[in-house]
């Protein structure tokens, strides 16, 4: 009995041997890897605070909460994020210059530029609060700012709610109210003055999908233009629990693809359907929770700063495939662009 069980460890252990000739250790090893391994968190956008002095009725990060993280504890989750592979951090919101006349925002910048040392350092905002002082005190640690702008017509933007929050009456505002697109071409100039990387992001919607906006495009001559189709996301711009009501602004794939065929020629143009958007961003709430948007809501995962940065993304139903796919990745870091870029 002892013999044949001897014998049969050598037959095991010969097969073993003629398995590792065929299929080596360090190719097992790395299969382990990527079938187990999280999604990296590359780049990330952190939506710090929901409040805003804009009320665009197809927001899909309202205000629901006047929540924002202590200052340290942003911190702490940044750096937790860096150290899990983050190459790229964009600030959002709501407004994010809006909480602390962005002195807040601004630490954060700096922090993640000449701390953590990341490649990239983005903000999205409507514009309407950035001062010039901002840009002395912490432009040189920014990479790219991006102007939310949806139309070049005051009238519409009046329409979609692209302006400051008023007690007047919708009908009130003034047709010829051009107070955004002044702010717009305001922070293009200091873009160029303290050498940030100027972007564009417009939301083509049911009031502007018929907008020809080439030339406009071309006199503001962004890095970027982000050209997104209209999204409804359960609990924030759809449904009865929600802030805002975009179900009227949704655009067909039809009216999307011609507003894109009418600004083909614009070499800029980044156009981003449903389909590529939902799930191939990893975005990040006020209390540092990633979103999953895969059922059409927002499910928050457990807190990054509690549960770590693995957990956390597991629960984010991020699609890291298609976030590459899309072109998530690219020449984001304005060290690495052409000077020509950052000039107007």
């Amino acid at each position: 009995m002892i013999a044949f069980v001897n014998n049969w460890l050598q037959f095991l252990h010969s097969i073993f041997k003629w398995f590792l000739q065929i299929y080596p250790q360090e190719k097992i090893e790395n299969k382990l890897k990527v079938s187990n391994s999280s999604p990296r968190p590359t780049s990330v956008n952190y939506h710090f605070t929901r409040q805003c002095n804009y009320k665009c009725r197809f927001c899909f990060h309202t205000a629901k909460s006047s929540f924002v993280l202590p200052l340290e504890e942003a911190m702490r989750g940044l750096r937790l994020l860096r150290e899990a592979g983050m190459e790229k951090i964009n600030f959002s919101g709501g407004e994010p210059f809006i909480h602390q006349k962005g002195r807040y925002l601004g630490h954060l910048v700096q922090f993640c530029k000449r701390e953590l040392g990341l490649a990239s350092v983005s903000i999205v905002s409507n514009g309407s609060l950035i001062t010039e002082d901002w840009f002395i005190r912490f432009g040189e640690h920014l990479d790219i700012l991006a102007i939310s702008c949806d139309s070049f017509r005051p009238e519409t933007n009046n329409l979609i709610g692209r302006h400051r929050n008023s007690n007047k009456k919708e009908a009130a505002i003034c047709e010829d109210d051009d107070e955004h697109l002044e702010s717009l071409e305001r922070v293009r100039g200091w873009c160029r003055d303290y050498r940030v990387a100027f972007k564009i992001n417009s939301v083509i919607n049911a009031h502007n999908f018929d907008e020809d906006m080439n030339k406009q495009i071309r006199q503001l001559n962004p890095v970027r233009w982000k050209v997104f189709q209209c999204l409804l996301i359960g609990g924030e711009n759809h449904g009865k629990e929600a802030l805002r009501d975009a179900e009227k602004l949704v655009v067909t794939d039809q009216q999307f693809e011609s507003f894109l065929q009418r600004h083909r020629e614009v070499a800029c143009l980044v156009p981003e359907s449903n389909v590529k958007m939902r799930n191939s961003y990893l975005i990040l709430d006020e209390r540092m929770r990633f979103l999953d948007c895969m059922d059409g809501r927002k499910t928050p995962s457990p807190s990054l700063l509690d549960v770590g940065v693995e957990a956390a993304i597991q629960a984010s139903g991020f699609d890291e495939a298609m976030f590459f796919q899309r072109g998530g990745k690219y020449v984001w870091s304005k060290s690495d662009m052409s000077p020509s870029l950052l000039e107007w």
